[in-house]
């Protein structure tokens, strides 16, 4: 019965690249998601893989203030998403003096785990409000 959300903000890895990653781990169990982001090649891993062990410490933090057993072999990803963050502009001389104009992207990740009984509840609402 817990949900922990773990959010980092403006992380110099483009978005689309981010959700490539992020998508390989979605719905999986966390220590399942934690072994895929230590040995993915890309490199916006590294940072959800920390973010994932954040989720995860945010979890056991949780259980301990709700004075609640948490077995964290149970906990899945129930979500994780990016959004697109704040974009650095900067120029670059060009020939005959022009200017041309690069962007930096940057990423807002967040992911959200929850245990099976909270996603199934999740599941059961969401079906409820589509009727």
């Amino acid at each position: 019965m817990v949900e922990s959300v773990a959010r980092v903000r403006h992380i110099r890895v483009t978005p689309m690249k981010a959700r490539r990653v992020v998508n390989m781990i979605r719905g999986k169990q966390a220590h399942e998601a934690l072994a895929i982001m230590k040995f993915a090649p890309q490199t916006a891993s590294e940072p959800v893989y920390k973010l994932v062990a954040s989720a995860i410490a945010n979890a056991r933090v949780k259980a301990d203030a709700a004075n609640e057993f948490l077995d964290e072999q149970d906990l899945i990803v129930s979500e994780a998403f990016v959004d697109e963050g704040a974009t650095l502009k900067r120029f670059r001389p060009r020939a005959q003096g022009r200017a041309f104009k690069i962007l930096k992207r940057t990423s807002h990740i967040t992911i959200v785990l929850a245990t099976p009984d909270l996603v199934e509840a999740g599941k059961a609402a969401s079906k409820k409000e589509a009727k």
